[in-house]
């Protein structure tokens, strides 16, 4: 196949360019919510992808994670992902039926290593889904400490 890279090269590139960093997967904003988002402290340095942009062929590194491992676990959207180099943390962002507020994400982003709903644990090429917290659950914990 003169249009595939091999996922092991996919998976490098992905965490050369994000790890250490946040991404918000999302299938568009709902009003008013990106101009809240940039509002907030480090909101505007949240790579934002939209899944209802086709991957392309080949697919760039983050298509490739979102499209092959983040997607098909059907978790609701928005979903913020924090890129560790040996996981992905996954926590989506509603409460109820409708997106959070946007100053809710850096206390998700606080406990997001305790408090997930998906724990993408790297191995060689690919992902391995690790269950966590029910889909049902978002509380935040404003009390969290990470100490």
């Amino acid at each position: 196949m003169p249009n595939s890279i091999p996922h092991l090269l996919l998976q490098e590139q992905f965490l050369n360019r994000f790890n250490g960093r946040t991404l918000i997967v999302h299938r568009g904003f709902p009003d008013q919510y990106f101009k809240e988002l940039l509002e907030q402290p480090g909101g505007g340095g949240h790579f934002r992808i939209d899944v209802r942009i086709p991957p392309g062929t080949p697919p760039t590194p983050i298509e490739w994670v979102v499209h092959h491992h983040v997607i098909p676990l059907d978790l609701p959207m928005p979903l913020l992902v924090k890129v560790d180099p040996d996981r992905l943390y996954l926590r989506h962002l509603l409460h109820g039926e409708h997106a959070g507020h946007p100053s809710e994400i850096l206390w998700m982003l606080d406990a997001i290593r305790e408090r997930y709903h998906m724990r993408l644990e790297r191995q060689q090429g690919y992902y391995q889904p690790v269950p966590g917290m029910p889909v049902e659950e978002n509380d935040i914990d404003y009390d969290f400490n990470n100490d």
